[in-house]
């Protein structure tokens, strides 16, 4: 049943992201994300840029690290309960990356730098742009992880780390708003339909 709800949830994606196929760039949600961006890139400031930088090329060290450190922790203090919780962490983080790899190859969306060149990066990834595989990863690693332990001295750091990574993929002009949206919707529905690993 869970499985269904993921692949339900893929079938979403997949049909309501065929529009970003269409040649259409006079479409109004085209030119606002486009505003959005050149907006960003005019404000940017170097301190700024190093931190979400940073960000943005590590987040993978902290979306691996938390599952285990998790289950070192559980099997350190032969506690089943940390180390069942770390699979689900580890499941929702790579069941969510191989989501947003098969639908960025299925969509094919543009980066935004590609479709306007008024658009600036500060540098210019490979690979499509819908959804936005940083926003997967950390929303549904911070997701699982407040989940698991739903204190306010979890929620808020992982969300922070997790809604700044998201951030930066827009301040860094490589995905659209809409990219970071699909991200973060893939991720939270990913460890939300996940949820029967948790340790109840």
């Amino acid at each position: 049943m869970k499985i269904k709800s993921i692949c339900i949830l893929l079938i979403i994606f997949l049909t309501s992201s065929t529009s970003f196929n269409a040649n259409a760039q006079n479409n109004r949600l085209d030119r606002i994300e486009d505003g959005i961006l050149l907006d960003l890139a005019k404000s940017r400031t170097r301190p700024q840029t190093e931190v979400l930088m940073f960000l943005s090329k590590n987040y993978q060290y902290i979306d691996y690290s938390i599952p285990v450190g998790m289950f070192v922790g559980g099997a350190i203090g032969q506690n089943k309960e940390l180390r069942q919780n770390a699979a689900y962490v580890a499941s929702s983080t790579l069941i969510s990356y191989g989501l947003s790899a098969i639908i960025k190859k299925l969509v094919k969306r543009d980066r935004p730098f590609i479709r306007n060149v008024s658009i600036t990066p500060v540098y210019e990834p490979t690979r499509y742009s819908f959804p936005s595989g940083h926003t997967a990863l950390s929303i549904s690693t911070a997701t699982a992880l407040s989940i698991s332990y739903p204190k306010w001295y979890v929620i808020a750091p992982s969300f922070l780390w997790a809604g700044a990574t998201s951030y930066s993929r827009m301040y860094l002009g490589v995905h659209y708003p809409t990219d970071v949206a699909g991200g973060a919707v893939l991720g939270a529905g990913t460890a939300a339909s996940l949820i029967f690993l948790k340790k109840p």
